[in-house]
C-alpha cells in the first residue's frame, strides 16, 4: 500500500482548518516529457520547497517533483509549532555527541528559527507567525527535570528568551486541571503551516524553480547523473535531493530503513469565542510532556487547535474527532461536548533517536527526513542546509549528518510491530504518570 495515496484524495489537500483558511496557489503544471535540470527535488513540503529556493537564488536550475500538491504532506497539516533546539534536548545531545557537537547542534537549530522567520519577512509570507511555545508538565517530578533544563539552557547555553513556571505562572496562561508546572520560551513560535508552505512554493517559482504537481516518481536511475521517471515524463539531473520524510515509499531502502512514517492527527473546534480564555489566555502554542505529545493553540478565529494520538498502520482512523476528543477532554474537561469542525491526520517520518536524517547516499544524492514532530524549523533548515552542500559549502549539513542514525530492528517489516509495542508501553506510562 502506497501511502501517498492511502488516506487522501489526488492532488488535494487534506481537509483541514489549514486548507479551509488557507491563501491557494494555481495548480502547477504536472511534468510531461523528459527534461533536463542542475538539481532534481523530490518532494514539495518544506524540505524540498526550500532547497528549491535556496538553490534558485544561487543560480541553480532546479526542478522539483511533487506527487500531489505543494504543502500536501506533513508540512501543509501540522501543529505549526517553530520550536527551539533539536527534537533531544541537549543533555541527551551531550551525552550522544560530546559538549562541542552539541553546542553546533544547538546553534543550528536557533538559525533554523531564525532562517523561518527571516523567509517569512523577506517573502512576505501570511502565515500568523506569533511567538510563544510553551512547554506544559503533568507532574512535579517532570516540572523538576523541566526546570532544570531551562537553567541549563540559560547557564550553559546563553539562552535568555525561556523562563520556568511556576504552578501558578502556568495557570494564569493555561487554566488546565492537568497541568502543574513548566516553562515558556518566547523565541519559539506558531504559524500557519500551510501558508507557510504555499508561501515558499510561491517564492520558489519567482526564483526561477520548476515545480511539477501531480508528478508522483515512479522509478530513479542512479550514475554520474541522475534519471528521476515519472508516468509522464524524466528529469536528468547532475544531483538529487530526496525530501519525502514519510512518504518516500519505497524510493531508497537505506532511508526507509532509518525513517519509517507514522500517522499523527488534529483537530479544530468551533469557534470558542469568550469560552477561548478559558483554554489560553496569551496566543501562544502549547506541547505537554507526554511520550505522545499533546500540542495545541489557539486560531485567529478563537477554535482550539488540538493535535495528539498516533497510529502505526497506513490508514487514518475513521473516527478522528473522537480519538482527538479523548486526549483534549483531559485536559480541557469543561470542552467535553464541544463541536468538532474539523478532523485530519497526516503522516509524518520519525527516527529511532528522534533527530533528522541528513546523508550523502551516492556523490550526487543526498536525503534529508525523519523530523520526527520538529520539522516546521528543523525541516526548512535543513533545505538551506542541502542547498549550501550542493554549493560546496558543507559544514552545516555535515555536523547534522553525523549525528548517529540506527536502523528501525527488523527492517521495514519489522519495525512497526516493535514501536507498536513500544508505544504500549509509553501509553501505558503517561497513563500512570510514572
Amino acid at each position: 500500500m502506497n501511502l501517498l495515496h492511502s488516506n487522501d484524495k489526488r492532488g488535494e489537500h487534506a481537509p483541514s482548518w489549514y486548507a479551509a483558511t488557507a491563501t491557494p496557489l494555481d495548480p502547477f503544471p504536472q511534468l510531461q516529457g523528459n527534461t533536463k535540470a542542475d538539481v532534481c527535488v523530490i518532494g514539495g513540503g518544506f524540505t524540498g520547497l526550500s532547497t528549491a529556493l535556496h538553490l534558485a537564488e544561487k543560480g541553480y536550475d532546479v526542478v522539483l517533483l511533487e506527487a500531489h500538491r505543494a504543502g500536501f504532506g506533513a508540512s501543509g497539516r501540522n501543529g505549526g509549532q517553530l520550536g527551539s533546539g533539536q527534537r533531544m534536548e541537549q543533555d541527551e545531545l551531550e551525552k550522544l555527541m560530546g559538549r562541542d557537537d552539541a553546542l553546533k547542534l544547538w546553534h543550528l537549530a536557533e538559525d533554523a528559527k531564525q532562517v523561518v522567520k527571516d523567509l517569512v519577512a523577506k517573502h512576505k509570507i501570511d502565515c500568523h507567525l506569533r511567538p510563544g511555545i510553551m512547554h506544559a508538565c503533568l507532574n512535579e517530578r517532570e516540572v523538576k527535570h523541566e526546570h532544570d533544563y531551562v537553567q541549563q539552557l540559560q547557564t550553559q547555553y546563553g539562552y535568555d528568551q525561556i523562563e520556568a513556571l511556576d504552578y501558578d505562572a502556568l495557570q494564569a496562561i493555561c487554566p488546565s486541571p492537568a497541568y502543574v508546572g513548566g516553562s515558556l520560551d518566547m523565541s519559539a513560535g506558531h504559524l500557519h503551516p500551510l501558508n507557510f508552505a504555499l508561501g515558499l512554493a510561491e517564492a520558489a517559482r519567482k526564483a526561477g524553480t520548476r515545480i511539477c504537481e501531480l508528478s508522483e516518481v515512479t522509478g530513479i536511475d542512479h550514475g554520474t547523473k541522475v534519471k528521476v521517471k515519472t508516468a509522464e515524463g524524466s528529469v536528468t539531473a547532475d544531483h538529487l535531493v530526496l525530501a519525502c520524510n514519510g512518504y518516500l515509499g519505497d524510493l531508497d531502502g537505506k532511508v526507509a530503513s532509518r525513517v519509517m512514517p507514522i500517522n499523527n492527527y488534529v483537530v479544530a473546534t468551533e469557534p470558542l469565542g469568550d469560552e477561548a480564555a478559558k483554554v489560553l489566555t496569551r496566543d501562544i502554542a502549547v506541547a505537554d510532556s507526554k511520550f505522545v505529545i499533546n500540542y495545541y493553540r489557539l486560531s485567529d478565529d478563537k477554535r482550539l487547535l488540538f493535535g495528539g494520538t498516533e497510529s502505526y498502520s497506513y490508514k487514518f482512523f475513521d473516527d478522528i474527532g473522537e480519538k482527538v476528543r479523548k486526549p483534549m477532554q483531559k485536559i480541557y474537561p469543561h470542552l467535553r461536548d464541544v463541536k468538532i469542525d474539523y478532523a485530519w491526520g497526516g503522516t509524518l517520518g520519525i527516527t529511532m533517536k528522534r533527530m533528522p536524517y541528513l546523508r550523502k547516499l551516492r556523490p550526487n544524492v543526498v536525503n534529508a527526513s525523519g523530523y520526527s514532530g520538529h520539522g516546521v524549523g528543523t525541516a526548512t533548515h535543513a533545505g538551506k542546509l542541502v542547498a549550501d552542500a550542493i554549493a560546496g559549502q558543507s559544514e552545516g549539513f555535515d555536523t547534522m549528518a553525523a549525528v548517529p542514525a540506527m536502523p528501525f530492528p527488523g527492517g521495514r517489516l519489522v519495525r512497526s510491530p516493535l514501536l507498536v509495542l513500544a508505544m504500549t508501553w509509553y501509553s501505558l506510562r503517561d497513563r500512570l504518570g510514572v
